[in-house]
């Protein structure tokens, strides 16, 4: 049977060898079906030329189609070779003898000699694999080790996000020539699985990646039907929801991470929707010129920063970035549900400013802020805001976040027809959330569950208003409430369900989103929902949310929200648009016309959500 094997394997490199001298002369022409005839000529290329092309990659694609005609024209006798090559193994096995009589067998294997014509053509292929492997190493200029701290996929670091594998871009030949990877500490949150996580994006795979670039697209489209039937099609009161009974494309986001040489910078746009929503709950360009709304309208995140290798990484960053206050994402493909409760939908999703992220393990960060001020794109008044976050998770079930924030002059005073003493009331707020992966059985048809808590305080003092309740300082000024979601996922995380809602109290209404009633923005106010210290704003939410992930990349959701309120806030059947459209000022007074406002809403929402 040696015998046997060696002639099958001295075969095959003759075959080879045909093949090769096969390829080296010019291709017949042939007429294929349902293509025209096509002359094919192998040219010749170059040592230096073929490994200036990784390799040879040019030479072995013409080789590839040598290959096709070839085996088109001895096809029957490479499928004899293929058979008798594949049988070897089972003939062999058959045929061997016991333990006992192995040792006589090897013995008298190792007596034949392999024929001198295969020897001669083994030593010469060795001999050319080796001399092409020494010029390779010559051309290949050295790598500097990859560091997953400094160049994986920032915003995965920065935010509330495990780091995903880096994916390797170079060949396999130009991998045996890299220097090994240095001995790093694992970067932070890498030690377990997260994209069970709200807030989280939950693809464990990027489909593409290079050292200097991981690019990244998001696409959010929805379909959302209101029991309340708005005349004008318009859902108040939702920083996710905008239209009723039409398609809306809420964001396309396009954008990514740069990372080289530990500088770091990310860009995320958003057209859509979010291009006209966000910037209209924001005050504070009326303060000065220059427009900065129309600005930053189409930016959701762009940022620059440099890393610093010390302790377990620290990144120093400005401009705009995400702020993950509320627990939820700004994108919907991250979170476990379409509409949050209002602890998140009414708290900042960005800030304009400067943070420091200090990773003292890979458990723990410790995130300061310096920013212009709540979701806004420049300040109120004279003072900054100062806040900061700290992120621990000390294991893969468990995760626990603290958003502070501090000492913001946030009300627009006389640049939004307010009394300046506005211009003195400041602003506190604590938003602390709690994740539980509390079971975790992939075998299993039900194979996860978690739970999320949030819980949510603040308030405003001076100017007119008071923390600590209704006194000569001032109405009360506060804000409390809390959010609760429990997940369930299916059959290898192919389906998900999540139950979830919660309540808020507002007395003031400083963080309730302004109605758009006949235009109104931040900015204008209006007469037919003031937002005056005092006035008297709770209410609560429910959803149900059905969620079908047939890849890593979409998640098909279909959405049940019931919300109600203790005043009319929410758009009823006459909506909130006067007959002939906006009239005036935005949100000014319409005579003979008033909005059609209901303290409850309920709505179905159907929407594809994409991320690459």
């Amino acid at each position: 049977m040696t015998t046997l094997f060696l002639l099958i394997c001295a075969t095959s490199i003759v075959f080879f060898l045909v093949f090769l001298l096969k390829c080296s002369f010019p291709a017949r022409t042939s007429v294929r079906p349902k293509y025209s005839p096509v002359l094919r000529t192998v040219h010749k290329l170059s040592e230096a030329q073929a490994i200036d092309s990784v390799c040879g990659r040019r030479l072995f694609v013409h080789l590839e189609e040598q290959m096709a005609d070839f085996l088109g024209t001895h096809g029957r006798h490479v499928a004899m070779l293929l058979i008798g090559i594949a049988l070897v193994p089972l003939v062999l096995h058959a045929q061997t003898p016991s333990v006992n009589s192995a040792d006589e067998q090897a013995s008298a294997g190792s007596d034949q000699q392999i024929p001198p014509a295969v020897a001669k053509q083994l030593a010469a292929m060795q001999k050319r694999i080796e001399q092409l492997e020494q010029e390779l190493k010559s051309r290949t200029p050295e790598m500097a080790p990859y560091s997953t701290k400094a160049t994986a996929p920032i915003h995965e670091l920065n935010d509330q996000m495990a780091p995903a594998p880096a994916v390797a871009a170079e060949s396999a030949l130009s991998q045996q020539t890299a220097p090994a990877p240095s001995n790093e500490k694992p970067a932070p949150f890498s030690f377990a699985d997260f994209t069970w996580l709200t807030g989280n994006p939950r693809i464990k795979e990027v489909p593409f990646d290079t050292k200097f670039f991981t690019p990244e697209i998001r696409v959010d489209v929805d379909y959302t039907h209101s029991f309340n039937h708005p005349s004008d099609d318009t859902i108040s009161g939702s920083s996710e929801v905008f239209r009723a009974n039409e398609f809306q494309l809420t964001q396309l986001g396009v954008g990514g991470d740069f990372h080289w040489d530990n500088v770091q910078a990310r860009l995320m746009t958003q057209f859509g929707m979010y291009s006209q929503t966000q910037p209209r709950n924001d005050a504070s360009p009326a303060r000065g010129q220059w427009n900065l709304d129309g600005a930053y309208q189409y930016l959701a995140e762009a940022w620059g920063g440099y890393h610093i290798d010390k302790l377990d990484g620290i990144n120093v960053q400005a401009g705009i970035f995400m702020s993950y206050i509320g627990l939820y994402s700004f994108y919907n493909f991250d979170n476990w549900s379409y509409q949050p409760s209002y602890v998140s939908s009414n708290t900042p999703w960005f800030f304009n400013g400067m943070r420091v992220q200090i990773f003292p393990n890979e458990h723990l960060k410790i995130e300061p802020w310096l920013i212009n001020g709540w979701q806004s794109y420049g300040r109120f008044n004279h003072r900054p805001g100062v806040g900061g976050q700290i992120l621990w998770r000390p294991n893969g079930s468990i995760s626990i976040v603290g958003n502070q924030y501090l000492l913001g002059a946030d009300t627009c005073s006389t640049w939004c027809g307010n009394p300046v003493t506005y211009s003195g009331r400041i602003r506190y707020h604590t938003d602390d959330s709690i994740q539980v992966k509390y079971y975790d059985h992939p075998d299993n048809t039900l194979d996860k569950m978690a739970f999320t808590f949030t819980g949510d305080m603040g308030c405003e003092h001076g100017g007119g208003v008071s923390c600590t309740g209704d006194s000569a300082k001032g109405p009360k000024q506060s804000f409390v409430g809390y959010m609760v979601y429990n997940r369930f996922w299916f059959h290898k995380d192919l389906y998900a369900v999540t139950f979830g809602g919660g309540q808020i109290n507002n007395p003031g209404r400083y963080l309730v989103l302004l109605p758009p009633i006949n235009g109104a923005t931040a900015i204008s106010g209006t007469p037919y929902f003031t937002e005056n210290p005092g006035d008297p704003f709770k209410a609560w939410d429910a959803s149900a949310t059905f969620d079908y992930m047939p890849s890593q990349y979409v998640t098909f959701r279909w959405e049940y929200n019931h919300r109600h309120a203790n005043v009319p806030y929410f758009s009823g059947p006459g909506g909130v648009t006067p007959p002939g459209g906006n009239t005036g000022a935005p949100g000014s007074l319409v005579p003979g016309w008033a909005p059609d406002l209901v303290p409850t809403e309920n709505r179905v929402t159907g929407a594809l959500l994409v991320m690459f």
